[in-house]
């Protein structure tokens, strides 16, 4: 089976990614295991954290570091969507 694509990604200050999922789920990516391991300590710098966005189905930087699109819907804490008034 394979994962939802990821559509729509927002890095946030904790370097934790909220990421929107095509299956209408969302979640919350936590990148901080990441950053001391090859090409990922780049992304301790804030302009590149930032640069990320969806990426054939996953998540990329301008560094063009990316992940198994599989990882990012797997390991991601799932969230609620806010509820519409």
């Amino acid at each position: 089976m394979m994962s939802p694509d990821v559509i729509k990604v927002r890095p946030e200050a904790d370097y934790t990614i909220h990421v929107w999922f095509d299956n209408g789920e969302q979640g919350v990516y936590d990148m901080k295991p990441w950053l001391d391991k090859g090409i990922f300590r780049d992304l301790r710098d804030p302009e590149v954290f930032n640069s990320v966005r969806p990426f054939l189905g996953t998540i990329q930087w301008s560094n063009e570091a990316d992940l198994c699109p599989d990882t990012v819907y797997e390991d991601s804490v799932k969230i609620a969507p806010p509820a519409a008034n």
